[in-house]
């Protein structure tokens, strides 16, 4: 859906920005932050928060001579965007979420939270891996947070500390894997099978 929406609403970079300020209502942000995050070229991220400003989505504050913006949650439309931004459902089209399988042995990989809307999620993604590049981890989840417009809370963990818990009925894993969540790699033998013999 986030094709539809960049088509609605013109942009990658004004849907990012909307999104992100959207889901992150309360805070404020200088416009560099707002761009790193959201992995914006700076010129046209910069205009698109100008105009966002003009209709009044976003409010600007000075702080010790900096300027940070803010979601104004007065805005006409408002509760209308926040749902239209909580239907938009990241998984089925994310293509970063491909890009898992490259940072090391990935041994197990599932989504929920975030990436499919299901707020009752304690985490957005369980990674289970070996050798696995910090680099390219930090890269990843940068990619994904500018997809999501927030920070993603993710658990990584090795093959060995997952087999542990998972033994040890570990409930932070059991009530992940028995919510609803989607596999992005599951390279663990009996893992489909132990869960739903659970239910």
């Amino acid at each position: 859906m986030s094709e539809i929406l960049e088509n609605l609403f013109g942009s990658k970079e004004k849907t990012r920005i909307l999104r992100f300020f959207l889901q992150n209502p309360e805070k404020e942000y200088g416009f560099a932050e707002v761009a790193k995050r959201n992995m914006l070229n700076k010129i046209k991220g910069k205009k698109e928060v100008e105009n966002l400003k003009k209709i009044k989505f976003v409010s600007e504050r000075k702080k010790k001579g900096k300027n940070y913006f803010v979601l104004n949650q007065e805005f006409i439309f408002y509760p209308e965007l926040k749902n239209l931004v909580a239907k938009d459902n990241i998984y089925p089209k994310s293509r970063n979420l491909d890009k898992i399988k490259h940072i090391g042995n990935i041994k197990l990989a599932v989504v929920s939270g975030a990436f499919i809307n299901y707020s009752k999620s304690k985490a957005d993604m369980i990674l289970v891996g070996d050798d696995i590049s910090r680099s390219k981890l930090k890269s990843l989840m940068g990619a994904l947070e500018a997809e999501l417009g927030k920070e993603i809370d993710f658990v990584l963990m090795n093959g060995e500390e997952f087999k542990y818990r998972l033994n040890m009925l570990d409930k932070f894993i059991l009530e992940f894997l028995e919510g609803p969540h989607e596999e992005i790699v599951n390279k663990i033998t009996g893992l489909k099978r132990f869960i739903a013999g659970r239910k």
